[in-house]
């Protein structure tokens, strides 16, 4: 019978083409995230079963994600590096590649293959983006809307450029207090093409077009700066329709009961997952393989969606979507991934957003501030 790399962990695994005995494994492993539901979901999914196929292990966590960046470079000017394996966003796993900080990863050695032998790059398609970055989720950035408040007679909104339709939809919108995704939906209800957005938005001109077009709904944009803003604003009825996290809509409308709905056109795509800091001690570079490969195969992805709606990384995850953990109902309609959601969808460019961010940030902030 052949044995995965995950089954063989007891005895012997494989680490990039070496053979580690499970003896050879740290017996303790700091792993970092984002604390809150989502910190619950991959223990659930990842850490408990992960423990109990290796008895006496420690996982220790931090909930210092948001930091990862500036907390890595400390650690690595002064040549202690504590944390074993880091959740990051795809920007940021970018910027710790580049700079050295996280192990480059090969996803034929380092990552399982899908249950029918599709190879892990494949399964991961796109997503594997950077050279250290090992996907775990795709989460969203898009509107909820209070159903309570759609004018009579009018349909339900449905289309990004909804939102810049005051005489339709009239009522104030909450917007993330920063460039990124409004610039491009701007430009998109601007009638720039999707696949011309961002070589529109590296010029002067554009940039202007955009803030522009956000100019005139500016009056009526209440402005958020955390993922929970936008729900209480929506659960007040302060607001008709806001951007947020899709995590956070599914709880204000599942969890919460409250009369708000989704609106996921032109949704933006981000993605949340894994790197291994650079230069581990063999020990604990081997447990946090052992780890990665585990928690990221088909199996673990989709059981994450159990506790949160965030769509899993590989395609072979998507049809293992079951019901959530607590509440009973199907995730899968709830997934940003799901083909009925996804029929329209952004990529955010983190390329693009890496070179441009300080001057896009500059003009934008003092257009606020006009």
């Amino acid at each position: 019978m052949k044995l995965t790399k995950t089954l063989m962990a007891t005895t012997a695994l494989t680490v990039a083409g070496a053979a580690v005995h499970a003896q050879d494994m740290a017996d303790s492993m700091t792993m970092v995230s984002w604390g809150g539901a989502y910190q619950t979901s991959q223990i659930n999914a990842y850490a408990t079963p992960y423990q109990a196929m290796h008895p006496g292990l420690e996982i220790v966590w931090d909930e210092s994600s948001a930091e990862a960046v500036a907390k890595m470079r400390a650690m690595d000017e002064a040549g202690n590096v504590t944390w074993d394996v880091v959740d990051v966003v795809a920007a940021d796993a970018l910027r710790l590649c580049d700079e050295g900080l996280a192990m480059e990863i090969d996803p034929e050695v380092h990552l399982a293959p899908a249950p029918d032998g599709t190879s892990a790059e494949e399964d991961f398609g796109d997503l594997l983006v950077g050279d250290c970055f090992i996907p775990q989720i795709v989460y969203s950035t898009t509107f909820g809307y209070r159903t309570d408040m759609v004018p009579a007679g009018v349909e339900a909104p449905n289309d990004i450029c909804d939102v810049f339709d005051l005489e339709t939809y009239p009522g104030k919108r909450s917007l993330e207090k920063r460039p990124i995704n409004n610039m491009e939906w701007a430009l998109l209800c601007d009638g720039v093409a999707k696949d011309e957005v961002y070589d529109v938005l590296a010029t002067a001109e554009g940039q202007q077009q955009a803030l522009d077009k956000l100019g005139t709904i500016k009056d009526d944009v209440i402005w958020w700066s955390a993922g929970a803003d936008t729900p209480q604003l929506l659960a007040d009825g302060e607001v008709f329709m806001g951007s947020t996290y899709n995590g956070r809509l599914f709880s204000v409308i599942e969890e919460q009961n409250q009369p708000v709905a989704m609106m996921w056109d032109a949704q933006v795509f981000d993605l949340d997952g894994w790197i291994i800091p650079a230069n581990l001690p063999e020990d604990r570079l081997a447990r946090a393989l052992d780890f990665i490969y585990f928690a990221t195969d088909t199996q673990r992805l989709a059981d994450q969606a159990k506790w949160i709606s965030y769509g899993p990384a590989r395609a072979s995850s998507a049809p293992l979507v079951g019901q959530h953990a607590d509440l009973g109902i199907d995730m899968a309609p709830h997934m940003p991934t799901d083909p009925a959601n996804a029929k329209n969808t952004f990529l955010y460019n983190y390329e693009f957003w890496a070179d441009y961010r300080d001057d896009i940030d500059a003009k934008f902030q003092a257009w606020l501030a006009q």
